[in-house]
């Protein structure tokens, strides 16, 4: 009776708990395992059952490297002091690591990288090579042609504003040609704790299932975001709790379709050097969802005084030797 009684439960569509055994039956796992089935629904005690409709079947992921310029329109160093390319090295590294885990628990979802690669030395671009062929991973380098936008973007004091501009130019334009579903912006100087992806694609179906609408996500807990008494809204994502924010840098994940919706707002902010840098990126956030984990999943490695930096309640050190390549 019980087996018969249990099949029946999933035939309507409904998952059992025993908090007896601290198991659910129909989902044959123990209630400390992961119970969310992606694409499907997402489960979290005791919240119950959110059936997704915002579904993923791609991430493309487009990854800008710069591995001379230390942090461009700026004199400071970085938080370990170590050259460029040793800060571009791990970010790549703890990316693969973050998409190889994701992909061994979502084996269904494709994973595409693009790099954008903004005049890298023979010697570093070899190191980053050497990296991208041991992953087994789709990854592919772009270098950046500056040709192209030197009659787009207004002219600059400097060559390192022009070129993180064109860069971030022709990363937007490769992830409106070439996404299909979610399109992440990454930055070189950025490192990913393993679960990064998993838990951005499991949090954006269900947080966008629950809105019913598609949502901007940045993997990082910025400290500027509370050095101002703003108000936000908490949720809850796959794993964490998350935060509604207004303001990103230039790492974040979105859809194609709020790529395509805000077009203007990603062109134009690329045309010039604004004040703030995501100005017309700010802009969108006004209007649609945007999101940040607690605590963070990602770790901008700029100087240790930074107010774009280095997220709270992180263990740096440790997570920067994890990486090293």
């Amino acid at each position: 009776m019980k087996k018969v009684f249990i099949k029946l439960i999933k035939l309507l569509g409904y998952e059992l708990i025993d908090q007896n055994r601290f198991v659910s039956p129909t989902l044959k796992k123990e209630l400390n395992e992961d119970l969310s089935i992606i694409n499907q629904k997402s489960i979290v005690l005791p919240l119950g059952e959110v059936k997704i409709t915002k579904k993923i079947k791609s991430v493309l992921i487009i990854f800008r490297t710069n591995t001379d310029v230390d942090i461009w329109d700026q004199n400071k160093k970085r938080l370990f002091e170590k050259p460029k390319i040793e800060y571009s090295l791990r970010a790549l590294n703890s990316l693969i690591k973050s998409i190889t885990f994701s992909k061994t628990k979502y084996p269904n979802i494709k994973f595409k990288t693009i790099i954008v690669d903004d005049k890298s030395k023979e010697e570093n671009l070899n190191k980053l090579k050497k990296l991208i062929n041991g992953s087994g991973l789709d990854i592919s380098i772009n270098l950046l042609n500056h040709e192209k936008y030197k009659d787009k973007i207004k002219q600059q004091k400097n060559n390192q504003t022009f070129s993180n501009l064109a860069s971030l130019l022709q990363s937007f334009e490769l992830g409106k040609e070439h996404g299909k579903d979610l399109v992440f912006f990454v930055e070189d100087d950025y490192l990913h704790f393993e679960p990064m992806m998993e838990e951005m694609i499991a949090s954006y179906e269900r947080i966008a299932s629950q809105v019913n609408k598609d949502i901007f996500m940045c993997p990082a807990d910025y400290p500027y975001l509370y050095m101002s008494n703003e108000k936000t809204n908490i949720l809850i994502g796959n794993k964490r709790h998350w935060r509604t924010i207004n303001q990103t840098l230039c790492t974040f994940m979105t859809t194609k379709s709020l790529i395509d919706k805000y077009w203007d707002n990603f062109y134009n902010n690329c045309l010039d050097r604004n004040e703030p840098f995501e100005k017309y990126l700010n802009e969108i956030y006004t209007k649609e969802f945007c999101i940040s984990p607690l605590k963070s999943l990602s770790l901008h490695l700029t100087n240790v005084n930074s107010s774009y930096g280095l997220s709270p309640f992180i263990n740096f050190k440790k997570l920067w030797e994890e990486n090293e390549y």
